[in-house]
């Protein structure tokens, strides 16, 4: 059975490589970008298995690219969870009205993590 990708955006390096180890360390493979754009050309270039997606992002933030991804034919059904320090309701709502399918807020337990990218997508 092949490996389950995962595309993380996240502007925050440090972030980056802490999500990339825990979740190769789960046996995903993993693929890291930067900014709402770059992960827009990586989704165009590379279809993943779920999205682990940031909402505050340089260049087009989380919500935005949550909606894009959602609204477009070939992407629709791909699995979309926002990973935010944004607690509030109204950004709850707003995550909901994008379309994503999970929202996790940092700081955040990698078991709860690991268990919702696990019941979406399994392994």
């Amino acid at each position: 059975m092949s490996r389950k990708k995962i595309l993380i955006v996240e502007d925050e390096e440090s972030h980056l490589r802490l999500f990339r180890l825990l979740f190769e360390a789960k046996g995903y493979l993993v693929r890291g970008v930067m900014d709402g754009r770059t992960a827009l050309d990586a989704l165009a270039e590379e279809r993943p298995d779920l999205v682990l997606l940031d909402i505050m992002l340089p260049k087009i933030d989380g919500f935005e690219v949550c909606r894009k991804i959602k609204t477009d034919e070939k992407s629709k059904d791909l699995p979309v969870i926002l990973l935010t320090a944004r607690t509030t309701f109204a950004d709850k709502k707003r995550g909901a009205n994008a379309g994503a399918d999970g929202y996790i807020t940092k700081p955040f337990k990698s078991d709860q993590a690991v268990a919702m990218i696990q019941g979406l997508i399994g392994e």
